[in-house]
């Protein structure tokens, strides 16, 4: 007795695009199997072999598929092994940043995050929200784009600037708030900016009345690995508050640092 094609969830979109739910559903067929014949496929979708094969030469065009010449099954190719690498490599980042991050959000009082860069956007992975009355709420799960966050700017400005033109091709930037940098050009003088003084800021340019100090963690290839942002009302953002929030973000960045620096030496 076959099992067909299942539902993966109890409701199912208002529009649903049949491809891409089959296509979704192969994907997950590899959990529980090291390798796929077109007649299988056909088979636990539900679908004719035909539709089976296109699926999968999609699959292996867009290499998250590759097909053994022998055996003309398929196998999980290096898209699909990719994913599953930053998914884990994200994870291990989260823990091993988690102590630091709980002592800058210790030193601050104020809501701390852990965010790592993919592409133009920061994904924010971890996130310990203050406890004060007046506060930032978490950030956890969130995506932003990089430009408009402390965190975003810092990472961004630890690489090359034909990185950052590379991400950035076009002068026209994403515009969040009325504060947010609207031109590459304005990008770049912000970059040079954190490079010097060692941290960047964010005042009101993700949401109004936010305010943060985020700075790049630097893993043991000397590339961000992730960044640390502390966050508050914009009410609290004087110049004084904003130095002594860099400087406790300071000392948990550099502990953070250091240790991904000992991950290469051992």
């Amino acid at each position: 007795m076959s099992t067909k094609h299942k539902p993966a969830t109890p409701t199912a979109p208002a529009y649903p695009l049949s491809s891409v739910d089959h296509a979704l559903e192969l994907l997950l067929l590899f959990r529980s199997r090291p390798a796929l014949r077109v007649s299988e496929v056909a088979e636990q979708l539900d679908v004719a072999r035909s539709t089976a094969h296109r699926l999968l030469s999609m699959l292996v065009h867009r290499q998250f598929a590759v097909q053994d010449p022998a055996t003309r099954t398929y196998r999980p190719g290096p898209r699909l092994v990719e994913i599953g690498l930053a998914a884990v490599g994200a994870l291990d980042v989260r823990t091993r940043m988690r102590p630091y991050l709980l002592e800058v959000a210790a030193r601050t009082g104020e809501t701390v995050s852990l965010l790592v860069l993919e592409g133009d956007t920061v994904h924010f992975i971890d996130s310990i929200e203050s406890q004060r009355t007046v506060r930032v709420g978490s950030r956890f799960d969130a995506r932003m784009p990089a430009h408009a966050t402390s965190a975003g700017k810092a990472m961004l400005a630890a690489l090359d600037v034909a990185e950052v033109l590379a991400i950035y091709p076009n002068e026209k930037l994403a515009v969040v708030t009325e504060h947010t940098l609207t031109t590459r050009t304005q990008l770049l003088a912000a970059l040079d900016r954190v490079r010097a003084v060692g941290f960047a800021i964010n005042l009101e340019e993700s949401e109004t009345g936010l305010g943060a100090v985020g700075m790049a963690v630097l893993g043991a290839d000397g590339r961000p690995a992730a960044g640390f942002t502390v966050a508050g009302p914009m009410q609290r953002m004087t110049p004084g508050y904003v130095g002594a929030l860099a400087a406790a973000l300071h000392d948990g960045v550099a502990a953070a640092t250091a240790e991904l620096l000992q991950l290469r030496n051992c």
